[in-house]
């Protein structure tokens, strides 16, 4: 199974959605709580180009985006190939 990590903050609907359609394809995550900041959000800033928003979703190192964008994959029949990896 591909290495998934995702970048959340408490009490956020878009990041349960994520996390969500990842629990529904039987994808383990690893995630990182930014709610009060710190190194984690300074990481994902980083690593997703100046993105603020959460989540911030990776998968196998790769930046797939934002909830929208994970679910925008699901649907192009983009994302099973990558977890199956």
């Amino acid at each position: 199974m591909a290495k998934i990590e995702i970048y959340t903050k408490a009490f956020c609907p878009y990041c349960t959605r994520a996390k969500r359609l990842l629990e529904s394809k039987g994808a383990a995550f690893e995630e990182f709580d930014i709610t009060m900041g710190g190194e984690r959000r300074a990481e994902m800033l980083q690593r997703a180009n100046g993105r603020t928003t959460v989540p911030q979703v990776f998968i196998d190192g790769r930046h797939i985006g934002g909830s929208d964008d994970l679910a925008a994959l699901d649907r192009q029949g983009g994302l099973d190939p990558l977890l199956a990896q």
